[in-house]
């Protein structure tokens, strides 16, 4: 795997995804980027601006086995990870596994179930393992988790934890089409009310699971400099010095955000990460990471003016 190939397969997934998605492609370089560096994606947006089309289409061209989940206010941990039940028949207890044994997990409003449920993840996806009764089922390498929430809607809704965000590599926000976008969208979709289904548009597979992991060997293998890494260390510092922030970015955010400019290098077609890679990825990797300070939203302020200042003011390596 190289550079070109990586390009190679961008560009025939975008193809793809592309035959039902209209725009997003933004969105798109996260949830890649995501994939190569075995992280969590977030996404926030309104109804209607197909988050859950987006996140099936991108799960059907790489072969990955895709699962949903509905969070609802009534949902149980067992309905998501699975129980053991007494089979008469046998005289023993046998494993019924949840939707949570899949490749790629679609979380459809997430912030609909109590905190209680929501727990029921932190073990996935930190270590890609459930506990059922005491014992360990691994769920692959290829577990995702792509999470959903609506912005606007508070009733009913429970707050994510901090533990829970902080599995997430990005949160990303999803905003309207522009006007151009959604005139090809009604035009694509204005005959139907039901979700498209994705073997309607003749989607193709463009890479099979072994192609993927050869792909994330050569993202793990990218080799960051010395400038880069302190830049990382600087900026996520510079989130905890921030009297505007009561809480900063952690260790683990500097991390995560060190392995994430590995990938988005190479989706960005390159061998080597720049500091452009970081910016780019400071407000998806922490603007749900960082939170504000009593005072600052009085102040007019909010996350993602403090994380723009922030990277106006630290140096960036040349």
């Amino acid at each position: 795997m190289d550079v070109a190939s990586a390009r190679e397969l961008k560009d025939k997934l975008y193809a793809q995804v592309g035959k039902v998605v209209v725009g997003h492609e933004a969105t798109l370089d996260l949830l890649l980027t995501s994939l190569l560096c075995e992280g969590h994606v977030l996404l926030e947006g309104v109804p209607g601006t197909a988050k859950t089309l987006l996140a099936r289409a991108f799960a059907s061209c790489l072969s990955l086995e895709f699962g949903r989940i509905q969070f609802t206010p009534d949902l149980m941990p067992g309905d998501v990870i699975g129980s053991n039940l007494f089979n008469f028949q046998t005289n023993e207890f046998a494993l019924t596994k949840g939707p949570v044994f899949t490749q790629m997990l679609l979380a459809d409003e997430i912030n609909r179930t109590p905190p209680k449920t929501q727990a029921a993840l932190l073990e996935a996806m930190q270590e890609r393992t459930v506990t059922i009764d005491g014992k360990s089922h691994t769920l692959g390498n290829w577990f995702m988790v792509i999470a959903t929430q609506n912005p606007i809607e508070q009733e009913g809704t429970y707050p994510l934890p901090e533990a829970q965000l902080d599995r997430f590599l990005f949160k990303v926000l999803i905003d309207y089409p522009s006007r151009e976008q959604e005139i090809q969208l009604v035009q694509r979709h204005g005959h139907r009310t039901a979700m498209p289904k994705l073997e309607e548009f003749g989607i193709e597979t463009v890479a099979d699971l072994e192609r993927l992991a050869a792909l994330r060997k050569f993202v793990a293998g990218i080799r960051l400099s010395d400038e880069i890494v302190a830049y990382i260390v600087d900026i996520i510092r510079a989130t905890r010095e921030r009297p505007t922030l009561r809480l900063g970015g952690s260790p683990r955010a500097a991390n995560m955000l060190a392995t994430a400019a590995r990938a988005a290098a190479v989706v960005e077609e390159r061998d080597f990460v720049i500091p452009d890679d970081v910016k780019s990825l400071v407000r998806p990797t922490l603007r749900h990471r960082v939170v504000l300070a009593p005072g600052a939203e009085i102040e007019g302020l909010d996350v993602e003016r403090i994380l723009k200042q922030i990277l106006d003011e630290v140096p960036a390596p040349r």
